[in-house]
């Protein structure tokens, strides 16, 4: 289990950091003007779609679905319900990218109401939209051939497809004096990675399996099981990604840039939930489907605390850094070009307003999939929407006194709120048991953070002394002097607080 998380942890990591890079071009090129803006609607319209119907929901119903067909009817079963899956996926995916293109005045009017007194951003996030949005259909598509790949324990392909979308980008921005703007180049440079993504997951689909081919539509009870799951999880699924259309939408009425801050602060903050968060829970659920077919309910709760430690281990760092020290990782990274040091001190308070739900943002994949495991996808569907009602209302009574980072704030909230009721309605369900070693290691945790904090803290501002009367790169340098005192610091209070011995046994569970 801890060699597939690396595994898919490892491809994620190069993928956020080919990703850093795509940014830093985008933030130099088209900084956080209103081409900047026009293009992040552009990005997101399809992210978000993609996010509630492929990834999310699709994810949560069909692994453990076709984990189930494989183990009770063979190879053959699973085929066929494969290839009766896709038919309906492409069927209506098709639909929606036809009404997209036909209607996506209505949309964008709908989903960036604030561009309607621009007239000229408008038709600019309007046309760019309907380059991306044709990237949904493509990038769904992967996301089945993925969720197959999983089931067979093969996690490298999916993992690694999203680097395609950072070096297609990149190479359109580099050639942007080609386009009517830099951000059609941009826009072109997601549409084709999406071609690039298919490609690679077809070709490795298709030499471990077979690719699922059109068939005709057949109701039987394993398709209708799927429709049940897949109905409740993708309300659930929508969770965060209402959290996120809201952003857009309050957003486009702020002033000029917070779309960006938004951007660039979310940027950041999905280093961790990629790189831990759905590395962690894509492994944990075809591990827990596994388990839970085989009735092994008792490994298949030791698989999900593991998940939990190990999520732990690995974002604490994070959130110590992005509460404590986010303007000097922001402007490290990203104030150069057309991107100021005031914005990225914009998007540095973003990112820290971000920082205070990353553990529940980490941690949400690996808690749901105790539920997703045993086909129950209206639990998770229920914490998530009492955690869009929190966050959509504290969003609209903070939007004006904090603008974005009163946005940021609402959907922490709503995160804690969701982690916290599928955390209780898993324990109350006897789905879940946190023992007496896992809440000692919860508050060891706790206090390896906060000595992480404070030293984070003292170096910070003992580096802005000391560098001071650099010209160049003191920000690049005072974020490669926080890196080593994190690794240093952080590992020692690890190894002094739990011990070689509690190490081993995470990773070789007795």
């Amino acid at each position: 289990m801890l060699g597939r998380i690396f595994t898919v942890g490892g491809y994620t990591l190069l993928s956020r950091i080919t990703g850093f890079a795509r940014d830093i071009m985008l933030a130099a090129i088209l900084g956080a003007g209103p081409i900047a803006d026009a293009f992040f609607v552009a990005l997101r319209l399809p992210n978000h779609f993609r996010a509630i119907f492929a990834e999310g929901a699709f994810n949560a119903a069909f692994v453990p679905a076709y984990a189930h067909v494989s183990g009770k009817g063979g190879q053959d079963a699973a085929h066929l319900f494969a290839d009766r899956i896709f038919t309906l996926l492409f069927a209506s995916q098709v639909v929606l990218l036809v009404l997209a293109i036909v209607f996506m005045p209505q949309a964008m009017t709908i989903l960036a109401p604030g561009f309607t007194d621009d007239p000229a951003q408008r038709h600019l996030a309007i046309e760019l939209t309907r380059i991306t949005f044709p990237y949904l259909l493509l990038i769904t598509l992967v996301t089945l051939y993925g969720g197959m790949l999983n089931v067979m324990q093969r996690f490298a392909s999916a993992a690694a497809a999203s680097i395609f979308l950072n070096i297609s980008m990149m190479a359109t921005l580099a050639l942007a004096a080609f386009f009517p703007s830099a951000g059609h180049a941009a826009a072109w440079g997601v549409l084709i990675s999406g071609v690039l993504q298919y490609l690679l997951l077809a070709g490795d689909l298709q030499r471990h399996g077979g690719l699922p081919r059109f068939a005709p539509l057949r109701l039987d009870e394993d398709i209708r099981g799927f429709f049940r799951a897949l109905g409740p999880a993708t309300l659930g699924s929508m969770g965060t990604q209402v959290a996120l259309f809201a952003d857009t939408i309050i957003a486009t009425f702020l002033p000029v840039g917070a779309l960006s801050a938004l951007y660039y602060a979310d940027r950041l903050n999905q280093l961790p939930i990629g790189v831990i968060g759905i590395a962690i829970g894509t492994v944990l659920l075809p591990e827990m489907s596994r388990r839970m077919a085989a009735n092994d309910h008792v490994g298949a709760m030791g698989a999900q605390r593991r998940a939990f430690l190990f999520t732990l281990l690995f974002s604490l760092p994070f959130v110590a850094a992005f509460l404590v020290v986010p303007d000097v990782i922001m402007r490290a990274m990203f104030a150069r070009g057309a991107f100021s040091k005031a914005d990225a001190a914009v998007a540095a308070a973003t990112l820290a307003a971000y920082a205070i739900a990353l553990i529940p943002f980490v941690m949400i994949r690996s808690a749901v999939a105790t539920f997703n495991a045993r086909k129950d996808t209206t639990t998770p569907m229920i914490a998530a929407l009492t955690g869009i009602a929190v966050n959509v209302v504290l969003k609209v009574m903070l939007m004006g006194s904090l603008a974005q980072i009163g946005l940021a704030l609402g959907t922490a909230a709503g995160a804690w709120i969701n982690l916290l009721l599928v955390i209780f309605f898993a324990t109350r369900a006897g789905y879940l048991e946190f023992d007496r070693a896992f809440l000692i290691a919860l508050g060891k945790f706790v206090v390896a953070g906060i000595v992480l904090a404070a030293a984070l803290w003292a170096t910070a501002r003992y580096a802005a002394v000391q560098l001071a009367e650099m010209a160049t790169l003191r920000d690049e340098a005072t974020l490669g002097i926080l890196i080593i005192v994190t690794l240093i610091v952080y590992c020692a209070s690890i190894l002094a607080l739990f011990g070689k011995s509690w190490l081993r046994d995470l990773v070789r569970p007795r």
